[in-house]
C-alpha cells in the first residue's frame, strides 16, 4: 500500500503531477488585483458580501444536482476528503492522510477527528460512509455524483477516524472526484431526518464548511451565515479558522444586462459570468477587477444523438459539423472572451489533445457532398433538404430557463449555419422538468452541455457506455462503441501519465472524427469585483472560494 500524505509524495503524487502538469495554463489571472490588495491591508473580519449570478439551482442537493452552480454555492458549506491545487497536487483537508492500493481498487483515508458537522455531530467515518453509500444507492438518483464514484463497491469503517473506500476494478480518477464538492459531506443526522427534502434547500442543508445556510427566496437570493467554528481549512487557504465575512448573499439575476447593471451601480460587490461584451467597459475602471479562469472540463458542445434517425448516419453527422461556421459564429459573439473549441476538453484540462486544432474547419462544400451521398439529395419549397419526400429536420430541444452565456443566440447561428446547407434544426422551448425528462429519456436529436472538472476522466462520464442518460449519465451522444469504452476504462485504471495521455487523446479524436460530437466554445470564467473585496479566488474547477474573502467595506 502506499501511504499518501500532505503534499501527495512517491510514485502516485509524481504520476498525477506530471498527468495534470499542463494545468498551469488553467490558473486565475486578475486585472490588477495584487497590488490593490497590497494597499488595502490586512485582512478584516466582519461585513458581508453580495454576489450576482446567472442562474438559480433546480436543485441544491450535491448528490443529486448535476449543476456547476449547485457545486459552485455548495463549494462553501460543504467540505471534500481531500483538495487539489492547479498543479493537480492533492492536499490534506477532511482527511489528514491517505493510502492506496497497488491495483487502485482501495483507498484508506485517515481523517481529522475535531471536524463537526455545523449541527454538532462530530464528522468520522461512520459520515463518509453513510454519504457515499447514499450517493451510490438507485433510490437517491443521483444525476452525477454517482459516476463520480465510479465502480464504487462500499466503504468500510476501520475505526471513528479510519474509512476504506473500495471499488469493483482499478479506479484512478478517484481522488480527483473526492476534491469536488458533490462528494462532500452531510451530516448523518440531517441525512436521516430530512434526506428526501435536499434539493428544496433550507436548514436541512447541513455541512462542515466555513459557511451555513441562513436564508433562501426561491427566484431571488440566497444567503450563508459564517460558521464560527470552522477551523480546517485546506492547504492553500490563506488562513485558518472561520470566514472573515459574516455574511454571503447570492442573487439570482438571470438576465445578463441586470446583473452587469447591478454591479456596476453598486448593488452588489461582485458579479459573476460577466458577458464578454462588457468585460472591455469594466476593465476600464479604476475601481473593477476581473478574474479569469479558463476552462477545464468537457467544452460547449452539442452531442448528436447516434441512436436516432437522421444522425445514426454518420455522413450526416458529419455533415452538420462541418456545416457550421464555429470560428466566425464565437468571435462575434463572445468578442475573444472565449475560444473556439476543436475537441472536447477545454485547453486548461489534462491530456488536452492539441492536434485536433485546426484539424476540421468549416467547409459547406463538404457537407453538401455527404448529405448528398447519404440520399438527402433534393430540396423542398423552403430549400431544405429532403429524402423520400421527408425534410430533413432534427430536434434541438431548448430550456429558455436554464439559458446562459448567451448560447440562445449561438444557436440562432447555428440554426442559420445548417439552414444552408439544408437541414432544419427546430427549437421546442420546453420547461426545466420536460427538458429534464426527456433528455435522460434520449427524447432529442441535438443535446447542448458543458461540464466543468479538472480532470480528463469527463470524458468516460461522456462517451463510455455505461454511462447512458437512461441510466442517469451524461454520454448525451449515446454512443456504444466497444473501442471508446476500452480506452476510458483502461484510462480510468491507471496514474501513468503517458497511458493517460495516449488513451485520451485516441478518445477525443475518436469522437471528432466519427462526429459523436460537435464542440463549439471553451469558456473563461469572468468574475468582476468591487475594490473593497479582497481574497477571492477560484479553484481549479473555476468555482469561487469565499473562505478567504474580505471586504474593506462597513
Amino acid at each position: 500500500m502506499r501511504v499518501i500524505r500532505p503534499r501527495l509524495p512517491g510514485i502516485v503524487g509524481a504520476a498525477l503531477a506530471a498527468a495534470l502538469v499542463l494545468s498551469a495554463c488553467s490558473s486565475t489571472t486578475e486585472t490588477g488585483k495584487a497590488a490593490a490588495e497590497a494597499d488595502a491591508g490586512p485582512p478584516v473580519k466582519g461585513g458581508s458580501a453580495t454576489v450576482a449570478i446567472n442562474t438559480e439551482p433546480t436543485c441544491f442537493d450535491i448528490h443529486v444536482s448535476p449543476q456547476d452552480i449547485t457545486a459552485s454555492i455548495q463549494r462553501n458549506v460543504f467540505d471534500s476528503l481531500v483538495s487539489e491545487d492547479d498543479q493537480g497536487n492533492f492536499h490534506p483537508w477532511l482527511a489528514t492522510s491517505w493510502e492506496t492500493a497497488p491495483d487502485l481498487t482501495s483507498y484508506t483515508f485517515k481523517l481529522r477527528t475535531d471536524v463537526k458537522f455545523t449541527d454538532g455531530t462530530a464528522f468520522d467515518a461512520n459520515a463518509v460512509k453513510v454519504n457515499f453509500d447514499r450517493i451510490a444507492a438507485k433510490t437517491t438518483k443521483s444525476q452525477y455524483a454517482a459516476s463520480l464514484l465510479g465502480p464504487y463497491t462500499g466503504a468500510e469503517v476501520l475505526d471513528p477516524a479510519t474509512v476504506k473506500v473500495t471499488f469493483a476494478k482499478p479506479f484512478a480518477p478517484f481522488l480527483q472526484a473526492a476534491s469536488t464538492a458533490y462528494l462532500g459531506f452531510y451530516s448523518p443526522q440531517a441525512l436521516a431526518a430530512s434526506g428526501d427534502k435536499l434539493c428544496a434547500g433550507g436548514a436541512h442543508l447541513v455541512g462542515t464548511g466555513p459557511f451555513k445556510f441562513a436564508a433562501h427566496t426561491k427566484g431571488q437570493s440566497l444567503t450563508l451565515e459564517n460558521n464560527p467554528a470552522y477551523n480546517w481549512a485546506p492547504a492553500g487557504s490563506k488562513h485558518q479558522g472561520a470566514a472573515y465575512l459574516d455574511k454571503l448573499t447570492f442573487r439570482f439575476l438571470t438576465e445578463d444586462s441586470v446583473r452587469v447593471g447591478a454591479f456596476a451601480g453598486g448593488q452588489v460587490d461582485i458579479a459573476g459570468s460577466i458577458p464578454p461584451v462588457n468585460v472591455k467597459s469594466l476593465e476600464g475602471r479604476a475601481d473593477v477587477r476581473i478574474l479569469r479562469h479558463d476552462f477545464a472540463g468537457a467544452v460547449y458542445s452539442l452531442f448528436l444523438n447516434t441512436t436516432r434517425a437522421p444522425f445514426d448516419d454518420e455522413r450526416v453527422r458529419r455533415a452538420v459539423q462541418r456545416g457550421i461556421n464555429i470560428g466566425p459564429n464565437i468571435q462575434s459573439i463572445y468578442f475573444d472572451q472565449y475560444r473556439r473549441a476543436w475537441g472536447p476538453l477545454g485547453s486548461a484540462t489534462p491530456a488536452y489533445d492539441r492536434s485536433l486544432e485546426n484539424s476540421w474547419p468549416y467547409d459547406p462544400a463538404l457537407a453538401g457532398r455527404l448529405l448528398d451521398e447519404a440520399g438527402w439529395s433534393a430540396r423542398d419549397g423552403d430549400g431544405y433538404r429532403t429524402r423520400e419526400g421527408k425534410r430533413l429536420s432534427v430536434q434541438w430541444p431548448s430550456a429558455p430557463a436554464a439559458v446562459r452565456e448567451q448560447r440562445d443566440i449561438l444557436a440562432q447561428a447555428v440554426q442559420a449555419d445548417l439552414k444552408k446547407i439544408g437541414v432544419e434544426v427546430q427549437r421546442p422551448a420546453l420547461d426545466l422538468g420536460a427538458f429534464t425528462t426527456n433528455a435522460y429519456a434520449g427524447k432529442y436529436d441535438v443535446l447542448d452541455m458543458s461540464w466543468a472538472r479538472f480532470e480528463p476522466d469527463v470524458l468516460r462520464l461522456y462517451f463510455n457506455s455505461a454511462n447512458l442518460p437512461s441510466t442517469g449519465g451524461q454520454n448525451a451522444a449515446w454512443l456504444s462503441n466497444p473501442q471508446i469504452d476500452e480506452w476510458t476504462n483502461a484510462a480510468a485504471a491507471t496514474l501513468d501519465r503517458a497511458t493517460r495521455d495516449r488513451l485520451y487523446a485516441q478518445t477525443q479524436a475518436w469522437v471528432v472524427e466519427h462526429a459523436a460530437v460537435v464542440p463549439l466554445y471553451s469558456a473563461t470564467t469572468l468574475f468582476a469585483t468591487g475594490k473593497q473585496i479582497n481574497g477571492l479566488r477560484l479553484d481549479p474547477n473555476a468555482w469561487p472560494l469565499f473562505h478567504d474573502v474580505w471586504t474593506a467595506r462597513r
